[in-house]
């Protein structure tokens, strides 16, 4: 799959994207149609822009990394993530797969990159952007290991993350009104 040769990515901070909030949403709504039009509570732009506003915080603050992607200057899609305080919730009530190492948990602040949210606008969808921006965050990271979460049901995004060297090592249900259950995964980022 081809990208755009016009593809261009921008790096922003916590403060930078959040300054950009209109944005941000504006490209979750271009993203994320059917889930909204779902009426999911946990999937509405409200409740997004709320955990948005949540990871930039003053908590991930310099932690958090943003991309953004742009094609002939219009906003294609984004991605956003943070590297895991040595404190993180991330991996409250998290039940690992048979075999993990009793330490997997255990964070230092430099361990593990949390992607949380990789989005590409419906018109620019299948055009090899969401792989372009993920490469892109990924490999300007400084962590031995990144972690997301994904629907066990979205077999679409689910196949794609295994494709791109991730893989299954838990699941567990975030702390946020009306989060579902999630798989995790893991890959590498020394290779």
């Amino acid at each position: 799959m081809n990208t755009p040769d016009d593809l261009e990515f921008e790096h922003l901070t916590a403060a930078q994207a959040r300054g950009r909030g209109n944005m941000v949403e504006d490209i979750y709504r271009a993203s994320y149609v059917d889930a909204i039009a779902s009426g999911d509570l946990f999937d509405s732009p409200f409740e997004f822009m709320r955990r948005f506003d949540s990871y930039t915080g003053p908590r991930n603050g310099d932690r958090f990394a943003y991309v953004l992607a742009r094609v002939r200057g219009e906003s294609a899609g984004q991605t956003w993530g943070w590297s895991l305080p040595p404190d993180a919730a991330w991996w409250s009530g998290f039940q690992p797969d048979p075999g993990l190492a009793g330490d997997f948990t255990v964070e230092d602040g430099e361990r593990t990159f949390a992607l949380s949210e990789i989005m590409v606008c419906a018109g620019y969808a299948g055009q090899g952007i969401a792989r372009a921006m993920h490469d892109e965050l990924l490999r300007s990271r400084p962590e031995g290991r990144a972690t997301l979460l994904v629907e066990a049901d979205n077999s679409r995004a689910y196949q794609r993350y295994i494709q791109w060297g991730w893989r299954k090592v838990g699941h567990l249900r975030p702390d946020w009104p009306d989060a579902p259950r999630f798989d995790v995964l893991l890959r590498d980022l020394a290779d």
